[in-house]
Parts: structure tokens; sequence; C-alpha cells
């Protein structure tokens, strides 16, 4: 039998990536991120973690700098995929 998505005990302190401020307010984010990247799979094959770090990116407030682009974090893609894995949601690729 299979279990749905099981929630790591940090997903209510986590940043989402290195340019937010704050985690997310809903608490549902979460299973919304999953479902966003088993679709994205779905419509895109062969993407990585270093795909989602770059779809979920954005851009980092530096004050009076200019602001510049920042990857999202790379262990919330890789939990998420291993939790679709495991669901046999998606499966890895034989060529790497």
């Amino acid at each position: 039998m299979e279990t749905g998505v099981e929630l790591p005990h940090w997903t209510d302190i986590v940043k989402t990536g290195k340019f937010k401020e704050l985690a997310p307010y809903d608490p549902d984010w979460y299973y919304i991120r999953a479902a966003s990247m088993a679709r994205k799979i779905y419509m895109r094959q062969g993407i990585g973690v270093g795909g989602f770090q770059k779809i979920y990116g954005g851009r980092k407030r530096n004050g009076s700098r200019p602001p510049h682009f920042c990857k999202s974090s790379g262990s919330i893609a890789r939990h998420i995929l291993s939790q679709l894995e495991t669901m046999k949601i998606i499966e890895k690729d034989v060529k790497g």
C-alpha cells in the first residue's frame, strides 16, 4: 500500500531559497510544490534538481544595490523528488 507525501519536520521553519526572508505562510506549500514539480516533470521530461532550482529561483534584494537572480533550495527539490519516486509517480532515467 502506497502512502502519500510525508511532510518533513522542517517544513514550518525552512526558507524556500536564500533570496527569501521568511518561511512560506501557507501550511500546504509543500504539497503545492510537490504537485507543481510532478506536473513540470510530466510536461518536460529529463529535468533534475538543478533545473528546479532555476525554475523556483527568484530575485535577491540587496538594499540599495541592484537585485540579482538566486537559485532556490536544492534540498527541498531533492526531498520532493525522492518522495515522488517512492510513490512511483516518477522514476529515474536509466541513462542518468
